[in-house]
């Protein structure tokens, strides 16, 4: 016996401004990346400090709550730098690692960080610009075409360790891509997979083929209201 698919849809998917749309699998939770980068003069500003203000208020110690202070802003800093490279969604992946049975039952949970990213392209057929998305020196060990229901897509992937810095653990961290070029022709979207669960990477890589899959660039609540 079989059973469809559970879904829960997020109220982004009524944005009128939407530009793609997708599903992600259990075990992630999206940043919300407008209420954690709000401008100054804006209401979500005062909506940010009101939330912050438990937690500031909870602190043992001046000491403490500087420490959170400079954690929080450090986070921001991050965030800020994903949104000015396009980033327009993120989201923490946590799962059990439940591969191998009951030896690896007592293991750490894994972690993972999705991102959804826009890039401008030179304007070029669909095919094309997902060609050249992974024809770079950074394109990765692993390269992949095919054609999913909203288009073409290449898929990348590799393992990166990070340069050494003091006072700093050396994690080698997989990464996986899918690019997939918009109706437009004009510019792609960049789904973005990381871990530092390398072992686990068939699994992860299965995680991001799922999610291109169900990608749409036209409304599909939409289209379920003019079907049904």
């Amino acid at each position: 016996m079989t059973t469809a698919p559970h879904f829960t849809v997020a109220d982004s998917a009524a944005d009128p401004e939407a530009e793609i749309w997708f599903a992600e699998p259990a075990g992630f939770t999206a940043v919300p990346l407008d209420a954690l980068l709000p401008a100054p003069d804006f209401p979500e500003a005062d909506g940010l400090r009101d939330a912050l203000g438990p937690f500031l208020r909870a602190a043992p110690d001046e000491s403490v709550r500087l420490r959170f202070v400079e954690t929080f802003a450090q986070g921001q800093r991050l965030l800020g730098a994903l949104r000015e490279e396009g980033t327009v969604h993120c989201s923490i992946g946590l799962h059990r690692d439940d591969v191998g049975g009951d030896a690896v039952r007592d293991a750490a949970p894994l972690l993972s960080f999705f991102t959804v990213s826009w890039r401008a392209t030179a304007v070029a057929p669909r095919a094309v610009t997902a060609a050249r998305a992974v024809s770079g020196p950074d394109a990765g060990t692993l390269v992949e075409y095919a054609e999913l229901p909203c288009g073409p897509v290449t898929f990348s992937e590799t393992v990166r360790v990070p340069a050494e810095v003091e006072g700093v653990p050396r994690v080698a961290l997989a990464q996986f891509r899918a690019h997939l070029p918009h109706p437009d022709c004009k510019r792609l979207v960049v789904l973005a997979l990381s871990t530092a669960a390398v072992g686990h990477r068939e699994q992860y890589r299965a995680v991001l083929r799922r999610i291109a899959a169900l990608v749409t660039f036209e409304d599909p609540l939409r289209l379920r209201s003019a079907t049904g």
